[in-house]
């Protein structure tokens, strides 16, 4: 397909959700666009390894190079980047960023927002708090991100049931394999083949 959307990932860690959305372009799930770049607030995340191995321009921009934020708008538009996809980045995003890209960026959140949500919920973090409280069904969300953490548009959502025993390792990994490596491909391309 010609004209593909331009996509960019960023990282903080070992990129699991980028390694499901660099296999869902393989395997025909993602269609509308293409991961042309990885950025990485972190020089060793791993995730900046798969891009390299799936031939993806990777590159890591870190405190030391300065104001993180501008210089990732800076390559992003270098890039003519048309979405922005968060995949475990961990760094909240200012609403100069987000003013930047409306309705160009997505996120992963691991749990059914609006629960385990907003500011300080990322990671095992979210887990924890899911069995903390005993809910029964946990998931993933993706939405459009906006100035507020965890504030923008829901796009999907997919359900995953907690069960007996489960530690906050386990859960996640769960809510990775049935939730989040599912709906991260297929809103990118939903949102790839409605962009104008």
């Amino acid at each position: 397909m010609e004209n593909k959307k331009r996509i960019a990932v960023l990282v903080s860690g070992g990129g699991t959700n980028l390694q499901a959305i660099i296999d869902a372009e393989k395997s025909g799930i993602i269609t509308s666009g293409e991961v042309v770049l990885v950025i990485s607030n972190n020089e060793d995340a791993y995730a900046l390894e798969r891009a390299k191995n799936a031939g993806i321009k990777a590159m890591a921009i870190t405190k030391k190079d300065g104001d993180i934020e501008s210089r990732v708008i800076q390559a992003l538009h270098e890039e003519n980047i048309d979405l922005v996809v968060l995949a475990g980045f961990l760094t909240v995003l200012s609403e100069n960023f987000t003013k930047e890209f409306p309705k160009r960026i997505l996120n992963i959140h691991p749990s059914l927002i609006p629960s385990f949500c907003g500011k300080g919920f990322y990671g095992l973090k979210v887990h924890e708090e899911a069995l903390k409280k005993g809910v029964k069904v946990t998931g993933a969300t993706v939405h459009f991100v906006n100035e507020i953490p965890d504030g923008g548009e829901i796009i999907f959502q997919k359900a995953v049931y907690v069960e007996d025993g489960d530690t906050p390792e386990v859960l996640q990994r769960r809510v990775m394999e049935q939730a989040e490596w599912i709906i991260l491909p297929k809103a990118i391309e939903k949102v790839c083949s409605e962009m104008k």
